[in-house]
């Protein structure tokens, strides 16, 4: 039952809801405008705000709905099940087969993972975006650090370890990612 879960959890994640909302409404391909990322940033500033937050809301919820639909059937208080389905989702999004394994980020459907398991330090995380935002008007930075402090609020809640743990390596997934938009600051020349 479990490999079942986690097979539609990263199947769910795979789903490009950035690709499919630039070319089914605007004809395009994202990936060739922008950034060239297919992710909900690339889709707001190239197609729009409606369409960019449609695609961010999509994306958090791949990560959201496998992370409730485990908790449901696996009800037990490690949320290592939960966890592992919310991995599998973020997985999807990043490696997604219907763009040959070339997906977005992670960084909203790791938001619906978290906003799933642990709600109130996703809440601290999305602060710490939204101050680094406001202060360096830089979306990746704002990912990066949201990503890096979401450890650290689960270890001041005493969290369990291992909810740490897989924080860290989605906040490592994400910062991996973010490696061009790292690049681009550093050098003075990202959007």
């Amino acid at each position: 039952m479990i490999t079942l879960i986690l097979l539609l959890s990263f199947l769910l994640g795979a789903i490009p809801t950035a690709y499919l909302i630039a070319k089914i409404f605007y004809g395009i391909d994202i990936r060739k405008f922008g950034s060239g990322n297919p992710g909900a940033t690339n889709v707001w500033r190239t197609v729009g705000k409606i369409p960019g937050t449609l695609t961010f809301l999509f994306d958090v919820l791949k990560g959201f709905i496998p992370v409730f639909i485990a908790r449901k059937i696996f009800p037990e208080p490690s949320l290592t099940y939960p966890m592992l389905s919310g991995f599998c989702a973020v997985a999807g999004h990043i490696w997604t087969p219907f763009l040959k394994f070339r997906g977005g980020k992670g960084v909203a459907t790791g938001f619906g993972v978290f906003l799933g398991l642990i709600p109130i330090a996703t809440f601290f995380a999305l602060i710490v975006f939204i101050i680094t935002l406001a202060l360096t008007k830089y979306v990746a930075l704002g990912s990066i650090a949201a990503s890096i402090s979401l450890p650290v609020f689960l270890y001041f809640l005493k969290r369990p370890p291992v909810l740490i743990y897989v924080s860290v390596i989605l906040a490592v997934i994400i910062i991996w990612r973010h490696k061009s938009n790292i690049k681009k600051i550093l050098n003075k020349n990202e959007d």
